[in-house]
């Protein structure tokens, strides 16, 4: 089983990334693609944990072990695959899912997608009281008072959207928040992302 993989970030996708490393390009299925966008030309380490089934074997990729332990105590709550995982990682706003835990509100997590009401109490039952040990990091979101509008071939605006799709989420849930990241004025994919999913937690 693999614990971290050294190496550069040759490929960038709304799906996954590629880290080469000894002349090996690996595909490792991460949250946020896009936050990787400025780190192509520097060695960094990602580390992984492997899924392996019949069809397919499949690496996903975290920028620090506590990532990673919080997507393994996510993957064994009966309901939530690796991928479902991943989407309720992608905001990194860790803090506000380990305090929803703690706190029993299930309609803050029904808000990811893939989680309707059940799973979301199967993750009170399951991971409550469990997830103190992980360090909690918020991330930081530019107050959104910019209104110049950007075209619709905002390269960077539109890979953000594909990645909101490659998550889970619905055509309607991206359509209603489009407006809104338009109006953040031009930005790189990685911020546009960051505040597409703020925007889609506070529904």
């Amino acid at each position: 089983m693999y614990e971290y993989i050294l190496g550069k970030v040759t490929f960038i996708s709304p799906y996954y990334i590629v880290m080469e490393t000894n002349g090996i390009g690996y595909q490792i299925s991460v949250g946020n693609p896009y936050r990787y966008s400025g780190k192509t030309e520097q060695e960094i380490k990602i580390y992984v944990h492997q899924v392996i089934r019949e069809d397919a074997h499949t690496l996903y990729g975290f920028s620090d072990l506590d990532e990673k332990q919080l997507f393994l105590k996510l993957i064994s709550v009966s309901g939530i695959g690796p991928k479902s995982a991943l989407a309720i990682m992608a905001s990194e706003d860790h803090g506000g899912l380990i305090n929803a835990i703690e706190s029993e509100d299930a309609k803050y997590l029904t808000k990811f997608p893939g989680v309707g009401k059940k799973t979301a109490q199967q993750m009170v039952l399951d991971l409550k009281g469990k997830l103190g040990e992980l360090e909690t990091s918020d991330v930081a979101v530019e107050a959104m008072t910019q209104t110049s509008k950007v075209s619709s071939s905002n390269q960077a605006l539109t890979e953000a959207l594909e990645a909101l799709s490659a998550l889970g989420y619905s055509e309607k849930e991206i359509k209603r928040i489009t407006p809104r990241l338009e109006e953040l004025g031009v930005q790189a994919t990685d911020e546009y992302l960051r505040n597409a999913l703020k925007l889609m937690m506070k529904r």
